[in-house]
């Protein structure tokens, strides 16, 4: 595999070095700010249901930063079991958007402890 690095790098002198860090993006977080953990993680697998598991968990907010790498996230108490220590590659950055919060409707309930449903067309 070396050799043929070398062999690689000898016929394209200048050209290699700097196509690896184009697809690369740094990741930085500031305290206070709110990410969302990927499920793959840890927190995947103390999620009881595999198929209908979210893309994204949270958003979490970021307590301490660990070195270059290593952030620390504010879990919800029914992930508490997990380390809440996250490598910057694990973290999504999370953009605040009106949209994103769900304002609850009342439900009236009838004598009989039953409600009217009504059916709800969700836009893309």
């Amino acid at each position: 595999m070396k050799d043929m690095l070398r062999a690689c790098v000898l016929d394209q002198p200048g050209s290699w070095d700097r196509y690896t860090d184009q697809r690369r993006k740094p990741l930085e977080f500031d305290v206070g700010e709110h990410v969302f953990p990927t499920p793959t993680t840890g927190i995947g697998r103390a999620i009881k249901t595999k198929k209908l598991n979210s893309r994204f968990i949270g958003p979490m907010e970021v307590l301490r930063q660990y070195g270059p790498v290593a952030y620390q996230v504010a879990l919800p108490s029914h992930l508490s079991n997990l380390h809440d220590v996250f490598h910057v590659s694990q973290l999504r950055k999370y953009t605040s958007d009106a949209a994103h919060v769900l304002k609850p409707e009342l439900v009236k309930l009838r004598e009989n402890l039953t409600f009217q449903v009504t059916s709800v067309r969700i836009d893309d």
